[in-house]
Order: structure tokens, then sequence, then C-alpha cells
């Protein structure tokens, strides 16, 4: 006997609408349409019934079914959105309160003294320009007139790529590429420093395969070492925060200079240890002299018409002196006791008016 199906699909609709949760809606549709259920049952009649009845009835029971499932699959997802609502609702974080038991990040000291750099070199008018870390040996050798017997270019010195390239391809080993193309992409006067990442093949306490690396360039008409020297004294003062700095230019030689100076600066003995400032010894901090004219030549440039200085110097290595910091290889091993003990507060904005130091 088939039971009166309108009824049986107003009673499974009534208990689908009243089902409160999830739960109690996945009771309803095993009580429906499980392996036992009432509609799986009168599925499974269909084969009993004669060819009349299953036209009939059969499509009947067919419809409960799909009506049913649609019910279903409706209040389910209205219980889903309530319960996402109400999840949500629990779940509210009032920003305005501090939190508690969490302890504040810090700025690695290299990214702090890369900010400090570049807002002193700012109020000297110098922008900042960026290049590839991948370059080809061109850029990277050999327009720095760095000739091809020079050791630099030597393999334990160099890291090259492998592969197929036009030109052999390498890890910057210093930012200058970056000066060549300023050179060759813009017109003079040029003002810029360029920091970034560069990579060597040498690992100990002061040195590290990956460290990074600022150089500054200006080019143009009348430049001389005067401008050099001044543009040297005003940064290291700024950046150390002493008026009493003093410089010493040794001649020296880099193949993209002529004439080439290392810069040392004078420092003091406190508690054993040495402070910048002073004159008790020299210690070296830079790199630097005359653009030489053969790479103003090799960017376009006429080297009678235009003159120009660079320096470069070591990010990590100003971080060290600057900061007390004894050993180079800390600053990559992602020691978060180290960084909590030497990095800054994001608030430690650098700025010329309030000093660019901590």
């Amino acid at each position: 006997m088939t039971p009166d199906l309108d009824q049986l699909q107003a009673d499974l609709l009534a208990s689908v609408d009243a089902s409160a949760g999830l739960e109690g809606l996945e009771s309803v549709r095993v009580h429906a349409l499980g392996k036992q259920g009432a509609i799986t049952g009168l599925l499974k009649s269909l084969g009993a019934m004669s060819a009349e009845e299953r036209q009939t009835t059969g499509a009947r029971i067919h419809a409960l079914r799909e009506a049913v499932t649609a019910a279903i699959a409706t209040r389910k997802a209205s219980l889903a959105a309530s319960a996402l609502e109400a999840k949500l609702a629990s779940e509210t974080i009032d920003m305005t309160l501090p939190v508690d038991g969490v302890a504040p990040g810090s700025v690695h000291p290299v990214s702090q003294v890369m900010d400090e750099l570049a807002e002193i070199f700012a109020d000297m008018g110098f922008a900042v320009a960026t290049g590839p870390e991948i370059e080809d040996d061109w850029h990277n050798f050999t327009a720095l007139n760095i000739p091809e017997t020079h050791p630099a270019r030597a393999m334990h010195d160099t890291f090259y790529l492998a592969g197929e390239h036009e030109r052999p391809m390498v890890l910057r080993t210093h930012t200058s590429p970056v000066q060549i193309r300023t050179m060759t992409s813009q017109k003079p006067p040029i003002r810029i420093i360029a920091p970034g990442r560069v990579y060597r093949s040498d690992s100990d306490a002061t040195h590290t395969p990956m460290f990074h690396q600022i150089e500054g360039l200006v080019i143009d008409k009348g430049i001389t070492l005067g401008h050099l020297k001044w543009t040297l004294e005003t940064f290291l003062k700024a950046f150390f925060e002493r008026d009493d700095i003093v410089l010493r230019l040794r001649p020296s030689y880099f193949p993209f200079t002529e004439p080439s100076a290392e810069v040392d600066v004078g420092y003091s003995v406190v508690n054993g240890k040495r402070v910048i400032g002073g004159s008790e010894g020299w210690m070296e901090v830079l790199g630097s002299g005359m653009v030489h004219p053969k790479v103003i030549e090799a960017c376009g440039l006429d080297p009678n018409e235009w003159q120009g200085f660079a320096f470069g110097t070591g990010v990590d290595r100003l971080a060290m002196l600057k900061y007390g910091m004894d050993d180079l290889r800390p600053f990559f091993d992602g020691d978060l006791r180290w960084l909590k003990h030497y990095g800054f507060s994001a608030l430690d904005v650098p700025t010329l008016s309030g000093g660019v130091g901590a």
C-alpha cells in the first residue's frame, strides 16, 4: 500500500524547516534519503509496480525526492551562513586595545642603516638608484675598466651562473653596475646612491657570501677630489652623529677610479673598544676616487666634458661600527634573540632633525 505522498512531503519539509542545526538537518536527511529512509523505501518499491503505476506513482515519488533534496540543500546553506556569522561575531578583535603577550617585531640593523643612509644622502641631493642582482659581465666588469685578467673575475671570488647566455652572467660583486646603468640611461648631472645586496665567494667573521653595499656616484662638470672629501666628511659626521670625525685619504688603486683613495676614519679607544671619533688610530671604512675616464667613455659620455667621483662601503660594516657588533655572521643567522637585542623599533624612523640613530 502506497502511503499518502502529499502528506509525507509536507511532514518531511516541515521537519527540514524545523531543523535548528546542521546535526538535526542531517538526521532528517537520513530519515528521508538514507539507506533505510522513507523515500529510499518508496524508490525500491518501483520494481514491483506495473508499468502504469510507475508512470503515475513513480513520477510522484521522484518529484518527492527532488523536493526534499532541494529543501535540505537550501536549509543547509542557510544554517551554514548563520553559523559563520555567529562565529565571526564572536571572534571580532578590538584593534584599539594593545596586544598582550605578543612580542613586537624588530627592524633589522641593516634595514635601519639603509634608511639612515638614504635620509642623509637625500639631504645632500642624492637620489636612490637600484639595479638587478644578476648581472652580465659587461656591466659588472668590462664597463668598469676591469680587465679580463683581473683577479676579481676569478671563479673563487665571483659566483657565475651556469647555462648558456649571450654574455657570462654573475651575481653582482658590487653595486657599481647600477652606476653604469644610470650613466647609460640618463643624462648628467647625476647624483645617486646605489644600496643593495652583493655576492662574493668569501665567509669568515667579517665576510659573508652575501652582504650589503652602498655606493655613491656624482657626474657633473668641474668635479674635483675636494667635492669628494667634503661629501664623505659630511656623510660620516651625520651617520655617526659626531663632529670630531677626522678623515684620511690614502692613495690606492681601483680599476674604475683614477686617482683612487682609501678613506680612513679616526677612532678612539673607550673601555677597550674602538669608537669612531677622535684620532688615536685609523680605521679603513670606504673606497673612493674620481671616476676613470674609460668608465665615463664606456657609458657614452665625453670624459673631457664630464667628471665625477664615486665611493663605496659595506652597509653591514657601518652597522657593526656604529652599533658595537663584533661578528658579521649573526646578521644572517635569523636568531630572534640577536635581533631582539640589536633590532630597532618600527617607530625609530631616521630623521636628520631627530637624529638618524636610535
